[in-house]
């Protein structure tokens, strides 16, 4: 049976991530994403490091690289990574260029990707996809795990078998809609972490950021109720409990949480590092979900309306804030 081909669309951190792996396990793989990033691994190739397996690097001769939709022409499989405010311009400009047959898998934060490339791709095959580990870029055309932590997506026996075969730990879930809602209530982190300042280790370990987090979770957990969601379990903690454990004092939060804080010392939110680098983040897609959904069922979720307001204020004109002065600020909002 032929190796699938693949295409990666967006190729920033979680693309590069995903696409690299591939390549190094001998797959074709072409790289899809902004003129800037393409020109850098052009240059430098790519290279995949962790805390737990020996660096990847790919040199130059050894990637596809692309800045248009058309070189995902011949894939069989596109892997979308782009943004979510891009989600639909996106799939807009694939819509010509994709194979009839081919299946394209969404590995997006939020809730609605899945939904908008079926809408702007009718006919075809759209999976929804989970990374529910922390990627960022360490360096130019060098992109880092900063934790462990198993893939998830829809059933593809020739994408799961790919994945494997390049040491990508991958589940098929048939409850994806469940599993984007548990992700999404951690992914509410992205914002906390990114006004903090702080790697990630080191913000989950104070008591305040935790309570920031706390917040909007409840508010999350309430808009769920109210729709009849009710996500995936995936970890020893039920969602439910998770922001009565975020409230624990420090050393006790240490104690039952410790796989949540076994994460590499300088590993960051995609959200920090997108204020670090002055680029629009994706807080609509987070917090501003959470919002929509309150306010479909009648509910309010100022918390979260109030984080998406902040992170706003620092795309354009970053701060710092210290867990005391944002808990405060946050508490205020309800």
């Amino acid at each position: 049976m032929p190796r699938p081909r693949f295409a990666v669309l967006g190729a920033g951190s979680i693309g590069c991530h995903l696409g690299g792996h591939l390549v190094a396990a001998g797959h074709d793989v072409t790289f899809v994403g902004r003129s800037a990033a393409m020109a850098t691994l052009a240059e430098r190739g790519l290279t995949l490091t962790s805390s737990t397996r020996p660096p990847v690097h790919l040199p130059p001769d050894r990637l596809t690289l692309a800045t248009g939709p058309e070189a995902a022409a011949g894939a069989d499989h596109v892997l979308v990574t782009v943004k979510s405010a891009d989600t639909e311009s996106a799939a807009t400009a694939l819509a010509a260029h994709l194979a009839p047959d081919a299946v394209v898998v969404s590995f997006q934060n939020g809730l609605r990707n899945p939904a908008v490339l079926r809408a702007a791709l009718p006919g075809r095959t759209v999976l929804a996809g989970m990374v529910p580990y922390n990627v960022m870029r360490s360096e130019p055309g060098t992109v880092h795990q900063g934790m462990p932590g198993r893939l998830m997506a829809e059933p593809d026996d020739a994408l799961l078998a790919a994945f494997h075969e390049a040491g990508l730990d991958i589940e098929a879930r048939t409850d994806m809609s469940e599993v984007q809602h548990s992700k999404l209530l951690m992914n509410l982190n992205n914002a906390v972490n990114a006004l903090s300042g702080l790697p990630l280790r080191d913000q989950l370990g104070l008591r305040a950021y935790r309570g920031c987090l706390a917040l909007c979770q409840r508010e999350a957990l309430a808009a769920y109720r109210a729709a009849g969601v009710a996500p995936a379990r995936l970890g020893p903690i039920a969602p439910g409990a998770v922001p009565f454990v975020l409230g624990l004092p420090d050393a006790v939060f240490r104690r039952l949480a410790a796989a949540s804080l076994r994460t590499d010392a300088h590993a960051r939110s995609s959200m920090w590092e997108d204020l670090k680098c002055g680029r629009p983040t994706e807080v609509e897609s987070l917090q501003g979900e959470i919002v929509d959904l309150a306010r479909a069922h009648g509910r309010r979720a100022p918390v979260n309306a109030r984080l998406v307001a902040l992170v706003h204020e620092a795309e354009s004109a970053p701060r710092t804030w210290t867990g005391p002065e944002l808990y405060a600020e946050l508490r205020a909002a309800r």
